[in-house]
């Protein structure tokens, strides 16, 4: 049976273990990023040639910082990245890595809070890009409505009593070597319904959260959120122009293995049968056979994998 959300079918979800890949940032001086992502979250640098940085964990990329130097920064008002948010195993791991962060730039830390699925601590990296540093509460905690959305919220966390109850000697004599990944990352965009229909309807992601047309939480497999858009700068805002900041969002979907529902072609696999659906909406897109390119209604550019 079919059921419908909006224009979204149950058909057209994004498998459930669907994740957020790399995210991209275009950068202006990379020694000065790489810094504070490197010297002080504990990213390693996995390949480095010609202003481009691959960092990660354990082998596992989660950021690229690609240096332009012809490019300067966006208004505030202007569509792209609110925040990119690192997912952390332990309490113990974000401790030391919030400790590491805040003794190297203080100035930067820009709060705390209990969002009920997780706690999250907040900087801004030396241009000015968000940075969300989270661990999730125990997934049999959240509490879901029979729609599907998941209650969220922002209640105080103090820090300074989180890294006394948290961090430990070793966490804080070095940063924790620690596999984090991308948990979501988080958009500025210009309205919520245009939002809601590129990235529900069309894309695949369910809904799970809304703040009327201030901000819109959707994920796959019922994960509390893999992306977040909001409007609070840039309501409004038309597409972007070329600028520091933002420069790609990766989808990692699972595998090339299964269709994404049934009404794709048996032997479709789930990115193919992402492509026909972008196509049959008439979205312009890129599809090699193994990357989708597409780019969302504010020309934030979305790369979507498999495998």
């Amino acid at each position: 049976m079919t059921t419908e959300t909006g224009t979204q079918t149950a058909q057209d979800l994004l498998p459930d273990a669907t994740e957020m890949g790399v995210v991209t940032l275009a950068v202006a001086d990379l020694d000065r990023m790489l810094a504070f992502y490197r010297n002080a979250m504990g990213l390693q640098v996995l390949a480095q040639d010609r202003g481009t940085a691959v960092l990660g964990r354990s082998g596992r990329p989660v950021l690229i910082l690609d240096q332009d130097g012809t490019l300067s920064h966006a208004p505030a008002t202007a569509a792209g990245l609110y925040h990119t948010a690192f997912l952390f195993d332990t309490a113990a791991e974000l401790a030391s890595v919030v400790y590491s962060v805040a003794r190297a730039y203080p100035a930067q830390f820009q709060g705390s809070s209990d969002h009920i699925v997780s706690e999250a601590f907040y900087f801004g990296d030396p241009e000015g890009n968000g940075v969300e540093l989270y661990v999730d509460r125990s997934r049999d905690t959240w509490k879901v409505a029979d729609g599907g959305e998941i209650t969220m919220g922002t209640l105080a966390l103090d820090p300074n009593a989180y890294l006394r109850r948290h961090l430990t000697e070793a966490g804080a004599t070095a940063v924790a070597d620690t596999p984090a990944k991308v948990g979501h990352v988080h958009l500025k965009v210009g309205d919520i319904p245009t939002a809601r229909g590129f990235y529900a309807d069309t894309l695949g992601f369910s809904v799970t959260a809304t703040l009327g047309n201030q901000a819109l939480f959707v994920s796959a497999g019922g994960y509390h959120h893999h992306l977040g858009m909001n409007t609070w700068e840039s309501r409004g805002a038309g597409e972007r122009s070329p600028a520091l900041g933002l420069g790609e969002v990766t989808i990692a979907l699972p595998s090339a293995g299964p269709a994404i529902g049934a009404g794709a072609d048996a032997g479709s696999d789930a990115l193919g049968a992402l492509s026909e659906r972008l196509a049959a909406r008439g979205i312009a897109r890129e599809f090699d056979g193994r990357e989708l390119t597409v780019y969302d209604p504010w020309r934030n550019r979305v790369r979507i994998t498999a495998g």
